[in-house]
């Protein structure tokens, strides 16, 4: 790993943190170096205030030192108005010499022009280090803007044999599947994304609350499919403060592709991110018409021995790992 590698690697951890906080805007890290030191750090704030680099500036104790520091980032700096100032103007205005880029930002306000911006300055810019890495750190804003839809995760939990639900059960309430861990693991990754998607069954069968409860953060929207709009607020997912959109007959036509359809109305809505937790029938939707990005699947020692099938993935999971018994396959689509 070289010098520049080194610290966009920083970078990608620190926007990291920003992750969950910063929708629609991506989450972006940056650090700032001098003498082989890094002397200021940020990542992107909450949505309207300041982005990465400017964070990351204001962090520097010495401002003096920016005239000889080199500024990493993970993305592009914006070079027009928006709900801040441009990163660009800021750079320029603290006469910061170098500037290293992991990935040029395609949104079309940007989309090279913060580059062109920074070299017109005098500015060296160095472009494309771990683009890869910067890719997937990014790829949530990616999807939004380059397929027009949010980044869709699908998640369940299977039994050992390969059912996501009993034949029968006596309450309304949730049959847990995969141990108390991977469920924590589960709010996590509610915390992370913008708005979490499920069908009227499993409202009104499972009766799930579909917080963080277990995981500092945001609840996500909750958004509903409920083709006759008949779900009542007597139900746990009610008792939150998030947002709910339901996705009934008045606002897509069934008979078309559904999963397709409420993708447009999230991208409408600016909602960049998804995790679609079932049930069954909600999940084969999205898989059918291939309107998915990750699969995050839950495997346990439980079996069932009848019951509701789990959905099949036609791929290879990328990630492998154990969580306290639990197998946790990832697969990602590359269609």
């Amino acid at each position: 790993m070289n010098i520049h590698e080194k610290y966009i690697s920083r970078c990608i951890e620190l926007g990291k943190l920003g992750i969950g906080n910063t929708y629609p805007n991506p989450a972006v890290g940056s650090c700032i170096v001098y003498n082989n030191k890094i002397i200021g750090e940020g990542f992107t704030s909450s949505f309207g205030n300041n982005h990465a680099e400017i964070n990351a500036i204001n962090s520097v104790k010495s401002k003096s030192q920016l005239k000889e520091s080199t500024l990493y980032v993970t993305l592009e700096p914006c070079s027009h108005q928006g709900k801040t100032p441009p990163c660009t103007k800021q750079i320029i205005n603290n006469k910061i010499p170098r500037v290293v880029v992991g990935l040029v930002d395609p949104y079309y306000k940007v989309s090279g022009s913060g580059i062109k911006q920074l070299k017109e300055a005098g500015i060296k810019v160095t472009l494309g280090v771990l683009e890869d890495k910067c890719k997937l750190h990014h790829k949530r804003f990616l999807t939004f803007i380059n397929k027009k839809r949010p980044y869709i995760i699908l998640k369940w939990a299977e039994s050992n044999d390969g059912f996501i639900a009993p034949k029968t059960k006596n309450e309304v309430k949730p049959v847990w599947i995969s141990n108390k861990y991977s469920r924590q693991i589960v709010h996590k990754w509610r915390s992370e994304e913008q708005c979490l998607i499920v069908g009227r069954k499993t409202i009104t069968e499972d009766n799930p609350k579909l917080t963080t409860r277990d995981w500092y953060g945001k609840d996500p929207i909750v958004v509903i499919i409920s083709k006759d709009n008949n779900i009542n607020d007597n139900f746990n997912v009610y008792n939150s403060k998030a947002e709910k959109i339901i996705i009934s007959k008045e606002i897509i036509d069934f008979k078309k592709p559904i999963a397709y359809q409420i993708a447009k109305i999230l991208y409408k809505k600016n909602i960049i991110s998804a995790i679609v937790e079932g049930g069954e029938k909600t999940l084969r939707t999205f898989l059918n018409e291939n309107i998915w990005d990750e699969v995050r699947k839950f495997k346990s020692s439980v079996k069932f021995k009848n019951g509701t099938k789990a959905p099949v993935v036609k791929t290879k999971p990328i990630v492998k790992s154990t969580i306290n018994g639990d197998e946790l396959l990832i697969f990602y689509n590359n269609k």
